[in-house]
């Protein structure tokens, strides 16, 4: 995937807590650091929306959706 350069601003406790990291090779440089914060917040943010979309669902609709032509007396010989 191709990737675009952007600058950022950063307090500085937090880019010395970074540096750390990178001095201590949990991450291979800042970018790669960033990156991969960046890329977890989305993903977090994605699964509260899945969840607060799911929440709204009505459990005994499902169910009964679920069930819909499910009236067999076992299942089928296969």
């Amino acid at each position: 995937m191709a990737s675009s350069k952007i600058a950022i601003s950063i307090e500085e406790s937090v880019l010395m807590r970074l540096d750390q990291l990178v001095k201590n090779h949990v991450y291979p440089s800042r970018s790669k650091a960033i990156q991969q914060a960046v890329e977890e917040k989305l993903g977090r943010i994605d699964r509260s929306r899945l969840a607060q979309e799911c929440s709204k669902l009505d459990p005994e609709y499902e169910s009964k959706m679920a069930e819909e032509g499910m009236e067999l007396e076992g299942w089928p010989e296969y």
